[in-house]
């Protein structure tokens, strides 16, 4: 019988919070009465059926034991022994190859619904720079934002200090704020997080993060607002302020709903519905604001935000076995891939003669 799957982990730096948000998914749905194939991606890229009910410290030393592995291939899908009967899944892996499409394009390949972003929605996401370009070209309010290399060719073309972030990546692993462009070089050589591409931007000190979710099935809704709490006193919203906390995003400090002036508010909601529209939000996504006095400021789309953002729907109120069953009504009835062979009637082969005859 069709059941759903939920898949976390994936070799990315956050791993670690992926698996938290993928026990915290597969408990859910379990809790509602379904049963749940739970998928662990391991470090290593391979795939293994794990118990749903399974704790964190399961995977303390990777997979767990006697968990047998399974193949993602092409047209098959999940495979064990045979392929895994699998109505939807819903996809719970933040960062690197579970949120850059990597992941989207295999399971489309493989003909497996999933939540969430679709390939391009989840590059987009992915690639900070992309995503900047297209809310500055959208005329929506924006930090500048360059992409800086190692060798000095471009020059950063504002004034210091700088936030210096991966260019593709997430949950502020891999930024800095620095004092100037020759630590941010240095940086880009030495920080393995950012030898694939980094970007930067003005630093606000004063500025603070406004964040809500938004999804579009089976209707546009946004969320409550909630502004993070910095508790380490750092420059940044850190890692550590978002994720340890013993439940991923669950247990990091907030605001929520935020205490914000009615227009700021109204300003927020009017900028997501944009963003939304413009990324082609798919499953559940977090949009996140700097606000630095009377200014607002569009910063990055999490496509795949920690626990989900579960933590979020309290105005509306919408509990999280709900929103994991629109995601996956969603996943099947709104499919990712729209491939067509309209226009390959052969008209071109027939013309085309010998193939040899081209070669001379």
């Amino acid at each position: 019988m069709s059941q759903p799957a939920v898949i976390f982990g994936g070799p990315s730096p956050e791993h670690d919070v992926s698996i938290l948000t993928g026990l915290q998914a597969a408990r859910a749905l379990a809790g509602g009465g379904q049963q749940v194939t739970a998928i662990y991606w391991s470090k290593t890229g391979d795939f293994f059926e794990v118990d749903p009910g399974s704790e964190a410290e399961a995977f303390l030393d990777g997979v767990p034991r006697k968990a047998p592995e399974l193949r993602l291939t092409a047209n098959e899908g999940f495979v064990k022994k045979k392929r895994l009967d699998i109505s939807a899944v819903v996809n719970c892996c933040h960062g690197g190859p579970g949120e850059d499409g990597t992941l989207q394009a295999a399971l489309d390949l493989a003909r497996v619904d999933y939540t969430g972003p679709d390939l391009p929605a989840a590059f987009l996401g992915m690639d900070k720079l992309a995503f900047g370009a297209l809310v500055a070209q959208a005329g929506l309010p924006s930090l500048p934002r360059v992409l800086v290399a190692a060798d000095g060719a471009t020059p950063i073309p504002f004034e210091p200090p700088y936030i210096l972030k991966p260019r593709f990546g997430g949950s502020s692993i891999g930024i800095h704020v620095v004092a100037d462009a020759d630590t941010a070089r240095a940086l880009v050589q030495s920080d393995q997080h950012l030898r694939s591409g980094a970007v930067a931007e003005p630093y606000r000190p004063d500025s603070y993060d406004l964040n809500l979710a938004v999804r579009s099935w089976p209707r546009l809704e946004l969320s409550a607002i909630e502004r993070p709490v910095r508790t380490g006193g750092g420059a940044i919203l850190d890692y550590k302020d978002k994720y340890v906390g013993g439940q991923g995003m669950l247990e990091a400090p907030r605001e929520l709903p935020a205490q914000i002036e009615p227009a700021v508010e109204k300003s927020i909601r009017a900028m997501a519905e944009q963003v939304a529209a413009l990324t082609g939000v798919r499953g559940i996504a977090r949009i996140d604001f700097l606000a630095d006095g009377d200014q607002l400021y569009v910063n990055e789309i999490n496509t795949i935000p920690g626990s989900l953002s579960k933590y979020l729907w309290v105005q509306p109120e919408i509990p999280f076995v709900q929103l994991l069953h629109d995601m996956l009504d969603e996943a099947v009835r709104r499919r990712t891939s729209h491939w067509t062979v309209a226009g390959a009637d052969g008209s071109a082969l027939r013309s085309a003669g010998s193939i040899a005859g081209k070669l001379g």
